[in-house]
């Protein structure tokens, strides 16, 4: 889901289905006769370990963004949500409802939040539906805080971004393509691979929020 507005101005001429990436993770997994398999670099491999798809190629760099209900749409600020690990932890306190995605971002945060050990003192954690981004809760007024890759945050209606999170607390997700095993087309599907990681494409990445991946 997270790089669905790219992958849809990347590939128009192609067809792109975009879906949460458990969901993906687990139809991949199944067999099905997909091309290019695009998630989460964790992912990928744990795919490419199973036989299902084949080497891995990181194409971009992926923050995760706090935002919080607004009216207008988000847009893409420059720095931290906070200026600290010890705000970020405040604002968590202070929140009545936390919306997380159920991506790696979420689980990241989750994790973080229990090392922190200040689980029973943050808002409730909210995850959620497969598929749908956190920022449709904002708006909604279901959850008061939420965290999600930028780029999910990035256009969308009613929602405030106030950032990427702080120095200590970042959660940095690399996405990568790769051949599914099953494709009918694995050439083809070789050359997508290629284009999505070119050069030639990274000012459209950098418009849709993301960054590349390190070394």
């Amino acid at each position: 889901m997270a790089t669905r507005h790219l992958l849809a101005e990347l590939l128009p001429d192609d067809t792109v289905e975009s879906m949460g990436g458990v969901d993906a993770e687990k139809r991949v997994a199944r067999g099905e006769a997909w091309d290019v398999v695009v998630l989460a670099s964790g992912a990928l491999q744990r795919l490419a370990a199973d036989g299902h798809v084949g080497p891995a190629t990181p194409f971009v760099l992926s923050q995760t963004g706090v935002a919080v209900p607004a009216d207008g749409v988000g847009e893409r600020p420059s720095g931290a949500a906070y200026d600290s690990v010890a705000d970020l932890q405040d604002a968590l306190r202070a929140a009545r409802r936390i919306g997380y995605s159920t991506g790696p971002s979420g689980t990241a945060l989750v994790s973080m939040i229990e090392r922190w050990g200040i689980t029973d003192a943050v808002g409730q954690l909210v995850q959620a539906r497969p598929g749908v981004p956190v920022a449709a809760a904002l708006a909604a007024g279901e959850v008061d805080l939420g965290f999600q890759q930028l780029s999910e945050l990035v256009g969308q209606p009613g929602i405030r971004i106030l950032g990427v999170m702080p120095e200590g607390a970042t959660i940095d997700t690399v996405f990568a393509a790769a051949v599914a095993t099953a494709s009918p087309s694995p050439a083809r599907a070789a050359e997508v691979v290629a284009q999505l990681a070119s050069d030639a494409v990274a000012p459209i990445k950098q418009r849709h929020a993301f960054g590349v991946p390190h070394d």
